[in-house]
């Protein structure tokens, strides 16, 4: 289940019988490098301009780099045919490099894709090392988790529920590069929820590496302690990377302790003939206390008296997964290679919730998320009456069973159980085809066939109240539809242009289907979405610009009613908007970096026609700076970044009173010496106390707002981080 659904509750709990019903829970390679994150074209695609292997004359950096050439199979981090790129031809872009990783003053992984033009995050949690901070990309407020489609390696990880992926069990040090495609491009190579855009994660490999490794240690604000160790290399025909960590904070709030384990292993075997395979295991585990809102009301504040405070100390969740993947690459002629794939990826949850100040109520939750995929795909480059081009075709299956216990008390046998599987097979093309040496020309489809099955089984007999009725079951099969037409011209070495037209779908998640536990609604609709996009790259000398515009049309949008206490479809709904973003290489050793965000996510029907989707800010922003002071043995880099108000989650009819705007700067200092290194980052310099979610009070007859109203969830103040390590 989603943590804003679990977070709504908690504060319905709390607040009484006026109150919501949501429930949606630097591194140089010599002592003589300058370590600048590079602004080089580095990034993998899936569809890449056919014929070249370095990156495009006029093709700009954004930030690191944007509209990605193909990485050359011998480079770090990349396997031909196993790590797949997601750049697609005619779309806003950008690469993120391990260097922007290392030197953002940034906790998490969540900390840097906040930077980019068109991301939006929330966080419930106190912020602690981004533990289910969720990752909005163009506007959907409480939905982004299932609009936003995030890979690992070119593989989905997003399930089937609204809880999102955990960017926090991710190792940060396993991860080589970051590639984002804004849009809903993605949805021909990977199918639904790819509506906002995709985020692919590209982790470290050993492959033509000697061996070396790692280890680093953190201290914190809050008790915040973390340990790293990596170690990768090769062997002849083998490769091996292997990242792990564990974390343990106290966390800014009371009931706002985490601990956490992660790990990561990469294997890669290739006979220098054609065929090369890999094995990726991870695993990670997950205690996370749960503060809930801090509550406010026209005559009292908890947000002021006492921001660190737990309107549930008692209340927790833990977490535990599990994937494995094994792949297969065979070249079957030069240029044509054969990629077999397939994993299975498991996801444990269990929670607690008790009420606090009440004598008989607390309530359990258990689920268990099973995926089994199988993802076969042929990549070849060929010609076509004389233009060069490039085509990936494949089939995707995915299998997904989901299971989960509710009991009114955690010590009563369940008196729901429920039970649902969604199965989908697609088959897909992208083509890229060069037109002329300045202009490619992509296009693609997919078609999905999905299947859902839901069970709702109740037993009267369990002990407990307030139990909502048996839901009726579902037995659904739909066709689905995706397509991506894209164009990129380059004028001359300093301008090009790119445009795309492409349409995208959302399958309903289980937590939506159940709902909040008082109503279940099985059969929703399929959300559907068409947008357009247009934009300019630039780059002159050192300075390198994107800057885009789009609009998206979507029907049958998938939304929570606090009136009806129910998951629906909406009338149409619209997002439009553009993004920016620039790099100044003022010298070797100094780099600028600024990105602009104006994001409109409006109901374009129905009873609240006119009024903003909650919680999108219209304007977000950053400024960077990057300063090697003296070579690599001291280093600088800041950041600030704003945010403009926003609605309350339940704040569709644009009533309550909004999320106030901030801007806030982090700042670091690092060094290396011979094989030591060290950084101090202090984050939200000004101690700004802020907050980037809150969920307003709802009158249970009305259905709209209780003005002044509403549950907040602060975030720190000014923390430190101090790191340290060695490597060899």
């Amino acid at each position: 289940m989603g943590p804003r659904r679990w977070a709504a509750l908690l504060a319905m709990i709390a607040a009484g019988s006026a109150t919501t019903l949501k429930l949606d829970t630097a591194s140089a390679q010599d002592d003589e490098a300058v370590s600048l994150p590079g602004i080089t074209v580095t990034g993998t695609r899936l569809v890449p301009g056919p014929g070249r292997g370095r990156a495009r004359s006029g093709t700009p950096s954004s930030g690191t780099s944007t509209a990605a050439e193909p990485a050359p199979a011998n480079e770090e981090g990349t396997s031909s045919g196993v790590v797949a790129g997601t750049i697609v031809t005619g779309a806003s872009t950008t690469v993120i490099t391990r260097a922007d990783l290392e030197r953002s003053p940034g906790q998490t992984v969540q900390d840097v894709l906040a930077r980019e033009p068109g991301i939006q995050v929330n966080s419930l949690f106190g912020s602690v090392n981004g533990a289910q901070t969720t990752v909005d990309m163009r506007g959907f407020g409480a939905t982004g988790t299932s609009n936003t489609l995030v890979l690992i390696n070119g593989r989905r990880l997003n399930d089937i529920d609204l809880a999102g992926v955990d960017f926090s069990t991710i190792p940060l040090n396993s991860i080589e590069r970051i590639e984002i495609t804004r849009g809903n491009s993605g949805a021909v190579l990977y199918g639904d929820g790819a509506v906002g855009g995709v985020i692919n994660i590209v982790t470290k490999t050993g492959v033509n590496q000697p061996p070396s490794g790692r280890l680093q240690g953190s201290l914190g604000s809050f008790g915040y302690q973390e340990g790293n160790v990596a170690l990768s290399g090769s062997n002849g025909s083998f490769a091996t990377a292997i990242n792990g960590n564990a974390i343990s904070s106290e966390g800014y709030r009371a009931n706002n302790h985490l601990q956490q384990k992660n790990a990561v292993g990469d294997f890669r075997w290739a006979d220098g003939r054609g065929t090369s395979a890999y094995f990726n295991l991870s695993g990670d585990e997950q205690h996370l206390g749960l503060p809930g809102g801090r509550r406010v009301t026209p005559t009292s504040s908890e947000l002021a008296t006492d921001p660190r405070g737990a309107a549930t100390p008692f209340d927790n969740a833990h977490k535990q997964g599990f994937s494995a993947t094994l792949g297969v690459t065979r070249v079957l002629v030069p240029g044509t290679e054969l990629i077999v794939d397939g994993g299975v990826r498991q996801k444990n949850q269990q929670a607690a919730f008790f009420c606090n100040g009440c004598s008989d109520f607390d309530r359990g939750f258990k689920a268990t998320l099973t995926t089994f995929s199988l993802t076969p795909r042929l990549s070849s480059q060929h010609d076509l009456g004389g233009l060069s081009g490039k085509l990936l075709a494949g089939i995707d299956v995915y299998d997904t069973t989901y299971g989960s216990d509710r009991s009114v008390h955690l010590s009563d046998p369940p008196n729901h159980r429920y039970d649902l599987t969604q199965r989908t097979l697609a088959g897909y093309f992208q083509e890229t085809i060069a037109l002329r040496p300045t202009t490619d020309l992509a296009f693609g489809a997919r078609l999905q066939e999905n299947r859902t099955t839901a069970r709702d089984r109740f037993d009267p007999t369990a002990p407990g109240s307030f139990l909502p009725p048996q839901g009726l079951p579902l037995n659904k099969s739909e066709m689905q539809h995706a397509l991506h037409v894209g164009l990129e011209h380059r004028f001359n070495e300093v301008f090009s242009a790119f445009g795309r037209a492409a349409r995208s779908f959302r399958l309903p998640t289980v937590d939506e289907r159940v709902g909040v536990g008082f109503v279940t609604n099985f059969d929703l609709k399929t959300q559907t979405s068409h947008d357009i996009e247009g934009g300019l790259r630039v780059r002159y000398g050192s300075i390198s610009l994107q800057s885009s515009i789009y609009d998206m049309r979507l029907n049958n949008e998938l939304f929570f009613s606090p009136a009806t206490f129910t998951n629906l479809n909406l009338e149409p709904t619209r997002r439009y908007g553009s993004e920016t973003i620039a790099t100044w290489q003022v010298s070797e050793t100094l780099r600028l970096k600024g990105g602009l965000a104006y994001t409109r996510s409006v109901f374009r029907e129905g009873p609240f026609a006119g009024n903003d989707v909650p919680l999108v800010s219209r304007w977000t922003g950053s400024a960077a700076v990057s300063w090697d002071i003296y070579k690599r043995y001291l280093v600088f880099d800041g950041v600030a970044r704003f945010f403009s108000s926003k609605r309350m989650d339940n704040d569709a009819a644009n009533l309550q009173l909004t999320i106030p705007g901030h801007t806030l700067v982090d700042l670091r200092i690092s060094g290396e010496y011979e094989k030591f290194f060290w950084s101090l980052a202090v984050q939200n310099v000004f101690n700004v106390r802020y907050f980037d979610y809150a969920v307003s009070s709802i009158d249970f007859i009305s259905g709209l707002p209780n003005v002044g109203t509403y549950s907040a969830y602060p975030l720190p103040g000014r923390t430190v981080l101090a790191k340290a390590g060695v490597t060899w």
